[in-house]
């Protein structure tokens, strides 16, 4: 049998107590009770706010003597527990113990609402407040309430204006060292986090953890007034603002105002003339990325998006919706004037322009001017002398697709 022997009479008493499983040291405040009589004594401070150690460099002061000696390594730089793996070094052991989980996949914290799982309890406790709504950090400026200290410490620097990070690169200044972090990896090309399920690798975290929702079909982010989700909060602040209408971003040569950030930037575009999206295949460029895609399906073929009714399919969503309505006769858009309906609104508008006389595409190699954007492409041909529209029959080329249709009418003897 295993006997246990220590040199002491109180070593002896203390190992005593372990094995009966009487913890004889009890707070007269709330009923805590320790085995040692000094975790009692560190307890009662939790109630009587003492901090006797005190960091002589900051002033800090804190309840336990082993916080003092963490607090202390802020100062001095000090990381005495190193990663075997990976050579990572940190001030405390318990870091330590989180960052080996990196290497280990271990996630022994779960939650026991979504079933969500991490590597650290910390990290637990800030996403059940996603369930419980919990804000107890709060802003004495203002008011305003947080889950994470980390975002109210953030948000005081609204009040203040204080950027205390600047890039050393480009000069960009950032409230938070962690932004900055990110922000530098611009600089150096870094993309540490990369996907496991595709060749995708990115500079922050976040964008990762976003990026995946697109393997996983996650759609935490929901509206609350049409139940639309999206993976990403950003989307479902720009969706809100279909239902209030709220146009935030405006042109400062124009006036022209919009819902989105990356919509100005376009709009902004039309002014400068900047185009820097290019076409690697003919050349063509645009003032926007998305352009560029339905561009590239021109030589590509790509018809992504197909009728449900006929299995017809189109290269842009947008011809999709208008064709959809052949099916039903819908015609949404009526023109207050004369009353004439369109499929698209777009047709509607340019309609308009034969009442109010308006042609706001004008020619820069002669006066004419237009009332659409098509026609002033159909009349630059004019000058260019492109003709895009081929017969198949006899190679007849010529400029407009109408003329094309009236020609091969010649060959079908199609009578109008």
């Amino acid at each position: 049998m295993y006997r246990h022997s220590c040199s002491e009479k109180s070593l002896l008493v203390k190992h005593m107590s372990t094995n009966t499983k009487v913890k004889q040291h009890c707070c007269e405040v709330c009923g805590y009770s320790s085995f040692k009589k000094s975790s009692l004594l560190k307890h009662t401070r939790t109630h009587t706010e003492e901090k006797p150690y005190f960091c002589e460099v900051c002033g800090y002061s804190c309840t336990v003597k082993s916080s003092l000696v963490k607090h202390i390594r802020t100062h001095t730089g000090e990381k005495p527990y190193s990663c075997e793996v990976c050579g990572y070094s940190c001030s405390v052991k318990s870091h330590l113990v989180t960052h080996t989980r990196t290497h280990t996949g271990e996630k022994p914290y779960t939650c026991e609402v979504c079933g969500y799982s991490c590597s650290d309890k910390s990290t637990l406790v800030k996403h059940k407040r996603t369930h419980t709504g919990e804000k107890p950090f709060s802003c004495e400026v203002c008011g305003h309430s947080f889950s994470r200290k980390s975002h109210l410490v953030t948000h005081m620097i609204t009040h203040t204006g204080e950027k205390l990070h600047p890039c050393k690169v480009c000069g960009y200044c950032f409230t938070r060292k962690s932004s900055l972090v990110t922000h530098m990896r611009i600089h150096t090309g870094e993309k540490p986090y990369s996907c496991e399920m595709c060749e995708y690798s990115f500079s922050g975290k976040s964008k990762l953890v976003k990026h995946m929702r697109i393997h996983t079909g996650e759609r935490p982010h929901s509206c609350d007034v049409c139940g639309y989700s999206c993976s990403v909060k950003s989307s479902l602040v720009k969706h809100a603002r279909t239902h209030t209408g709220e146009k935030p971003y405006s042109c400062e040569v124009c006036g022209y105002s919009c819902s989105s950030k990356s919509h100005l930037v376009t709009h902004t575009r039309t002014h400068t003339g900047e185009k820097p999206y290019t076409c690697e295949v003919c050349g063509y460029s645009c003032s926007d990325k998305s352009t560029l895609v339905k561009h590239t399906r021109t030589h590509t073929g790509e018809k992504p998006f197909s009728c449900e009714v006929c299995g017809y399919s189109f290269s842009r969503k947008s011809h999709l919706v208008t064709h959809m309505i052949t099916h039903t006769g819908e015609r949404p858009h009526s023109c207050k004037v004369c009353g004439y309906c369109f499929t698209r609104k777009s047709s509607l508008v340019t309609h308009m322009r034969i009442h109010t006389g308006e042609k706001p595409y004008s020619c820069e190699m002669c006066k004419y001017s237009f009332s659409g954007k098509s026609k002033l492409v159909n009349h630059m041909r004019s000058h260019t002398g492109e003709k895009p529209y081929s017969s198949e029959v006899c190679g007849y080329s010529c400029s407009g697709k109408s003329s094309l249709i009236t020609h091969t009418r010649t060959h079908t003897g199609e009578r109008t």
